[in-house]
């Protein structure tokens, strides 16, 4: 999965997959923070010093993976149109 971006109460982040559920989320340019997705519907954000998780509820942690999960679930539309466009080209 590509880096995209969210917008959250009118502020913008940029999010980069990591792998096994794990986004290091960047805002104004400057790495912020790195969530994982818990069991259910709970995210943990990880401490930027220690890199060990932070247990306690954060909504905008879990406002961040809300949007993660809405992004992941809608279809890449481009990819698909891109591929249909080349095949028309080589007929």
């Amino acid at each position: 999965m590509q880096p995209f971006d969210l917008e959250l109460n009118n502020i913008n982040y940029a999010v980069f997959p990591e792998g096994e559920e794990t986004y290091t989320i960047y805002k104004d340019g400057k790495e912020y923070l790195q969530i994982q997705k818990d069991d259910g519907e709970q995210w943990i954000k990880f401490d930027g010093e220690t890199g060990t998780p932070v247990f306690e509820s954060d909504e905008e942690v879990n406002a961040l993976g809300k949007l993660i999960e809405a992004y992941k679930e809608e279809p890449e539309e481009d990819e698909e149109n891109d591929e249909s466009d080349q095949s028309d080209e080589e007929y």
